[in-house]
């Protein structure tokens, strides 16, 4: 009933049988036929045609999911056999959104591929949340982020800890009188802000500037609001962005403020037209981790990358 499994899932995929037959190098009406087949042998139809783009019915639904299922099993399994000979072939696929594919993970991915030069890495950089359905369908191994992702379906390692701070542009006259609460880009870049002696800013004060905010499905997004909230106003939002470092840049053109992680200020060149300030140490920390799906077969090059980069951070 499975075969000929891989022309449904690519028609699936592209949601085109013009676009499934050219990725699979055959003809459209071959591919046709193919997939006819297989549904005369489940005896229901697998695509909707009447839709646009392509659908699936519901038995077409459930076929995809076992596929799926089947797909995972065949790569567990494969993942089990490139174990036995000593990490000299497979792959390792890894996911991050920009800031973490720009400034984290390329340099982790030249340290095992040092290691490991037979290992196969790809870097996908996506959305967060397009990055947990890829991970859940099992199209990526790892994903870095700083979101908290559902534990009943993700198992997770902590890489290392995140603060956010307040990026305020230097032209801003609110810096003025908060002289006394500016942090360095040294005191950022050596922790040294994360000392209790040195204080957080009275956020309340600026709270008729105007506001880079990311959007709320952004783990970012939703912290910035709720520490807002906390200081008892609702920013004056200027921009809504989907990336982190989108938002700081437009701090740096001077049009807004925004809520940067500390890791983004160690990573990039300091921008002498920004001002930084301390947040609430119990509002602005999180967790920065590897997920992985939950029950998988964890690879020994899944293994072995998770060791280097806990080494690495710690």
């Amino acid at each position: 009933m499975f075969q000929g499994m891989e022309y449904v899932y690519e028609v699936y995929k592209e949601k085109s049988f013009s676009k499934a037959a050219a990725n699979l190098f055959i003809s459209q009406p071959s591919l046709s036929a193919n997939v006819r087949r297989v549904e005369s042998r489940i005896g229901y139809p697998v695509f909707d045609r009447s839709t646009k783009p392509l659908g699936l019915t519901e038995c077409g639904e459930q076929y995809i999911r076992c596929v799926e299922r089947i797909m995972n099993i065949e790569k567990d399994f494969s993942d089990f056999i490139n174990d036995w000979g000593g990490l000299k072939t497979g792959t390792l696929i890894l996911g991050g959104s920009n800031l973490f594919s720009s400034w984290i993970l390329p340099s982790l991915m030249a340290d095992f591929a040092a290691l490991y030069p037979q290992i196969q890495i790809r870097l996908v950089e996506e959305s967060t949340v397009k990055l947990t359905e890829m991970l859940q369908s099992g199209s990526i191994d790892l994903v870095l982020d700083n979101t908290s992702l559902n534990p009943e379906i993700f198992d997770s390692i902590l890489y290392q800890e995140e603060h956010l701070i307040l990026a305020v542009p230097g032209s801003f006259s609110v810096n003025d009188s908060l002289r006394d609460f500016q942090l360095s880009v040294s005191d950022i870049q050596t922790g040294k802000f994360l000392d209790s002696q040195v204080p957080s800013v009275p956020l309340s004060r600026f709270k008729k500037e105007p506001f880079i905010m990311l959007k709320q499905e952004n783990d970012t997004g939703k912290r910035a609001l709720e520490i807002c909230r906390k200081n008892h106003f609702d920013p004056v939002i200027t921009f809504e962005m989907d990336q982190q470092m989108t938002s700081y840049n437009v701090t740096c053109s001077g049009m807004g403020i925004s809520f940067i992680g500390d890791i983004m200020i160690t990573k990039v060149t300091p921008n002498p037209n920004v001002v930084y300030y301390k947040l609430p140490l119990k509002d602005n920390c999180r967790n920065i981790c590897f997920y992985w799906k939950k029950g998988r077969y964890l690879s020994r090059a899944m293994e072995e990358f998770l060791k280097m980069c806990t080494q690495n951070s710690n």
